[in-house]
């Protein structure tokens, strides 16, 4: 059966490209847009205090096949093809594409040229957006924005460890469905971390564990090289090193560096053993 998390597809209604592939009352091809917001909320149904699947950050774009005129739209972000309800306030008609992404953990979007205005928004790490041109210290976005130019790097730019960049969001609160540093996730902070990378990476730890690098054995968490992933029912962490992993876990409800072992130890007690290790090489 197709995963409903990636297949737009309802009774009702379902995505053209699905046409002759899975039932529906009606096929339709859908709109791009782009996410005007600096999170958006995307939820498994169209109600505000619906359960968060995941987030779309400011500048990615999504495919539109459905609203309910009520303030919600359904469709399919481009990146890594979640399905699910966005709220219409998050969307814009594309205006060009980003020429550049936010790689400090968060930074202040001011209204002008001056570090003592009231910032205007808070963008996170990974949000895309339009620099029209330099400004000082700053870059001046299509919005009018005037962003700190260190906490930029262009849209192509890719860090070389994907280790440090999750090390960089410990003390973050968890936050299920959350990919920002504003509230994350186990998932969500690998595949943030990843992307920053340049490495694409599926939504949901089941998906990361399926899709990503390869099998190593269990007796190899003794042999844990920095990058491997370690995975559990419900649950990914990072390796360090041999001894420890950094993790965004409900237990700590933040992100953790942990002595791996001590981690897998309470884990175990608390009902579930390591599924698999996966090593991206």
């Amino acid at each position: 059966m197709d995963d409903p998390r990636l297949t737009p597809a309802r009774g009702d209604l379902a995505a053209k490209y699905l046409e002759g592939k899975v039932k529906a009352a009606r096929f339709v091809a859908g709109e791009e847009f782009e996410i005007a917001e600096a999170v958006a909320p995307l939820r498994i149904a169209p109600s505000a205090d619906a359960e968060l699947a995941t987030q779309a950050l400011l500048g990615e774009r999504v495919t539109i096949y459905d609203r309910n005129g009520e303030g919600f739209a359904w469709g399919q972000l481009n990146g890594d093809g979640y399905v699910g309800w966005l709220p219409d306030r998050a969307l814009a008609r594309p205006k060009g594409r980003p020429t550049h992404k936010i790689i400090a953990l968060r930074t202040f979007a001011f209204p002008g040229p001056s570090i003592k205005l009231p910032p205007a928004d808070t963008l996170p790490m990974g949000a895309m957006v339009t620099v029209l041109r330099e400004d000082g210290p700053f870059a001046v976005t299509r919005e009018g924005w005037y962003l700190p130019r260190p906490h930029l790097g262009g849209i192509g730019d890719m860090a070389e460890d994907f280790v440090a960049i999750a090390e960089r969001f410990v003390g973050t609160p968890y936050l299920w469905g959350g990919k920002s540093s504003f509230g994350i996730d186990c998932s969500g902070l690998v595949q943030v971390s990843l992307n920053a990378a340049g490495t694409g990476c599926p939504r949901d730890s089941d998906m990361q564990r399926d899709g990503l690098g390869r099998l190593l054995g269990l007796a190899e968490s003794r042999e844990l090289q920095r990058g491997d992933l370690i995975f559990w029912r419900g649950h990914v962490a990072i390796a360090r090193d041999t001894e420890t992993i950094v993790h965004a876990n409900a237990h700590h409800m933040a992100t953790v560096i942990e002595d791996t072992r001590d981690a897998i130890a309470r884990i175990k007690a608390a009902g579930s053993e390591v599924r698999a290790i996966k090593r991206l090489d």
